[in-house]
């Protein structure tokens, strides 16, 4: 069961919290290696330090391009592609392919149908993945979503099979695990510090050079140039959805985003504009995200409660931050929003 407590209420323990942070320092700091990679249809950065980091972020970049090679729904050459081009036939795909083909079942089922992969067709008709942006008839949503439930996916470790008429997307999947196999690679390299962020993903291995945590901003979404909370972190991911992130006003003056509902086949509109997921896994945090904005506010915390191996802050369409308890002696506001803790037991 959930319980909120006022911000108000917390407003000495958070005080707490970041008056009595203190840093380690050192006399020695090593230098940071940075590198930006534009891939995945976004903007990469990535900071690592020691004497491996510049092998780290060569192999770091070649894994990326070779991740989008392999996942990208557009690419005509990918797993992905071909997959959706098969008309029902089994296809040899990546090892990376099929597990998060199969990870993406294994959330359909957790989330109870909030994230689904196969919800490609009716996003592609809102020209989401185009630039083509239209509201669709509900005709065309309805035959499009008997396509999405069609049937189930079979997966092995070296092949994906789809119905004839499904179509897949890992674009809530692939950069949470993209992050995962980065911060692989930095251990690999002997890297110890390391920060990225992949296009709004952002993953921490290890903390400051300096022992301090990192100090991670999550943007405001009704100003999204600002940022709402900074919440300090160390060997976590944060990954937020949201819906100021892509969208656009249709032809009726309504604002429509990214993030489809896969029931019903239109944009999530279920009481939360933000959701971010801090966690060990950006795998996980990645999936959780889209999952937990599609839920809308009740299911959410009440996932929240039943799921403690992550944290999460929540934006209502009112206005009002919800963060789980977690997150009390990281989580700093920077907005003047009544913020509230989901208490789980």
């Amino acid at each position: 069961m959930k319980k909120l407590l006022t911000a108000a209420a917390l407003s000495a323990v958070l005080l707490t919290a970041l008056t009595s942070c203190s840093a380690k320092t050192s006399s020695s700091q090593p230098t940071a290696s940075e590198r930006d990679v534009f891939a995945m249809d976004t903007f990469m950065t990535m900071k690592a330090y020691g004497d491996g980091a510049e092998s780290a972020l060569e192999a770091a970049e070649e894994r990326i391009r070779e991740l989008e090679a392999e996942l990208s729904v557009t690419a005509q050459d990918s797993d992905i592609a071909h997959i959706n081009r098969a008309n029902g036939a089994e296809v040899e795909v990546s090892r990376d392919t099929a597990l998060l083909v199969d990870a993406g079942g294994k959330y359909w089922v957790e989330t109870d149908d909030a994230l689904d992969i196969r919800v490609y067709p009716v996003l592609r008709e809102w020209g989401f993945t185009t630039g083509e942006y239209h509201v669709p008839d509900e005709a065309t949503i309805a035959e499009l979503l008997r396509k999405v439930h069609s049937g189930d996916i079979a997966v092995s470790e070296t092949s994906v099979q789809i119905p004839a008429e499904a179509e897949i997307d890992l674009g809530a999947l692939a950069k949470g695990y993209t992050g995962d196999e980065i911060m692989a690679i930095f251990r690999d390299n002997g890297v110890t510090s390391a920060l990225i962020s992949l296009g709004g993903n952002v993953q921490a291995l290890g903390s400051k050079p300096d022992g301090s945590d990192w100090r991670v901003g999550i943007k405001d979404p009704f100003s999204p140039d600002e940022n709402m909370c900074v919440v300090s972190i160390s060997d976590r991911a944060v990954v937020t959805s949201g819906n100021y992130e892509r969208y656009f006003t249709g032809d009726d003056g309504k604002v429509y985003w990214h993030i489809i509902d896969p029931n019903d086949g239109y944009p999530a509109d279920n009481g939360l504009v933000s959701v971010t997921v801090i966690g060990e896994s950006g795998l996980r945090c990645d999936a959780l995200s889209t999952a937990l904005f599609v839920m809308g506010t009740d299911k959410a915390q009440n996932y929240l409660c039943e799921h403690t191996d992550v944290d999460a802050v929540l934006v209502t369409d009112d206005g009002r931050v919800l963060y789980t308890d977690g997150l009390s002696d990281s989580l700093e506001m920077k907005s003047g929003m009544p913020a509230e803790v989901i208490v789980r037991d």
